[in-house]
């Protein structure tokens, strides 16, 4: 235990919080206020951004503790405004200990134009994590909007929320954060294909297969949103 009563574990997470929140307001997956970033305590307990803080000049004592159902651990920082997101998340997937939810310029305006980043285009995106399904639109705030990514994120690892944002999950915040990386690299090189082309065309129904198929043999067990027809 530290002075504050922090645990050595939990001294870990709250610093992985900050590193990973200011390293997407300099990438400019976030900017003022957006976003929200937890991970979850071996206890069970979620460590997540407060209410209202820009992300990017986040210290370790201003992250929340909440338990399972929202309610603080302690007297400290309030969670954020869409914890909702967070709490939805851990309670559909319990193999999952950290979210990211961020506002990827790229990957948010493509799903205003309303272009499918399910779509099988690119080779390692197609046998990491297979595609990635959207969202319908929620309103942001409120427990419309953690309700709009209950089904799909029990059977994919990301997630965009139309007009508004994404959601990536995994085992830790930087595996969410490199899926979060992963998801507005995708979302930037298609929005360049359809701006130069007009349009986007899969990859042919052999090709695919060919590539899920090398999955195994890369060792390669993420959920795959191609393999299990997530959002479709």
């Amino acid at each position: 235990m530290d002075a504050r009563g922090w645990t050595e574990e939990e001294t870990r997470l709250r610093k992985a919080i900050v590193s990973v929140a200011k390293l997407c307001f300099e990438r400019k997956l976030i900017v003022g206020a957006d976003g929200n970033f937890s991970a979850m305590t071996s206890q069970g307990t979620i460590l997540i951004t407060p209410a209202g803080a820009m992300k990017g000049f986040l210290e370790p004592h201003h992250i929340a503790h909440i338990d399972r159902t929202g309610r603080p651990i302690d007297d400290g920082p309030k969670a954020s405004s869409e914890v909702g997101i967070h709490l939805v998340s851990y309670r559909e997937r319990p193999d999952i200990r950290a979210i990211c939810h961020a506002h990827p310029p790229h990957a948010v305006a493509m799903t205003i134009a309303e272009i499918d980043l399910q779509l099988p285009v690119i080779p390692e995106i197609i046998v990491t994590i297979g595609g990635i399904p959207t969202a319908p639109f929620g309103t942001p705030g409120t427990p419309e909007l953690p309700e709009t990514i209950r089904e799909i994120i029990r059977c994919s690892d990301t997630v965009l929320m139309k007009n508004h944002g994404s959601v990536t999950v995994g085992p830790n915040i930087m595996d969410a954060f490199k899926k979060l990386d992963m998801l507005e690299h995708t979302a930037r090189i298609l929005w360049l294909a359809h701006v130069a082309r007009g349009g986007l065309s899969p990859l042919p129904d052999e090709s695919v297969r060919k590539l899920l198929e090398s999955r195994s043999a890369l060792g390669i067990r993420t959920r795959n949103t191609l393999e299990n027809r997530c959002g479709m």
